[in-house]
């Protein structure tokens, strides 16, 4: 299972860091692609539970061990986003924060807001850029970011992929 979860997390992982940080550079980032990238990534999820159950398990599977499988899938995937994350940031002297606090303000004047909702946008950014700043803060903040989705495809996945045989097998 080791493997598995470091083979298909790992391009999981990588698939999601480089697509979104691509669209992130060029300007069309929006959290809904971010959502559609990493369903596809952790699509993955579902070969790999298939592939253990078949290959190692002779094709029978219980609930428990499928999610298992998923969960170390979505663990890998999540720490390897971390790990990019920041060497993505190191390479761009942390540019980050800045620019994504720059359009949400940017985006709260286009929107119309009063000159006392852009102070209040301002304020709270100003925290949140003081937040990011600080690893632990970041890092888990970067691991919740895709590790939730990853567990909700891994109980589909596991739902879906297990057998009834299962619960003499294993």
């Amino acid at each position: 299972m080791n493997k598995i979860a470091l083979v298909y997390g790992g391009i999981a992982g990588l698939v999601i860091i480089v697509v979104n940080t691509l669209s992130f550079e060029l300007g069309i980032g929006h959290v809904w692609l971010g959502f559609l990238v990493m369903f596809i990534a952790f699509s993955l999820i579902f070969v790999a539970i298939k592939q253990y159950r078949d290959e190692v398990l002779g094709g029978v599977i219980r609930f428990a061990t499928g999610f298992r499988v998923g969960l170390s899938i979505s663990l890998v995937a999540g720490v390897v986003y971390v790990l990019a994350w920041e060497l993505y940031l190191v390479m761009t002297d942390y540019a980050f924060i800045d620019v994504y606090i720059d359009s949400l303000i940017e985006s709260r004047k286009a929107s119309g807001a009063t000159p006392q909702e852009i102070a209040n946008t301002i304020a709270e950014t100003d925290t949140l850029r003081q937040q990011y700043a600080n690893p632990f803060f970041r890092l888990p903040m970067t691991f919740v970011e895709i590790f939730p989705v990853g567990v909700l495809i891994s109980g589909v996945a596991a739902l879906v992929l297990r057998d009834s045989r299962a619960l003499a097998a294993n």
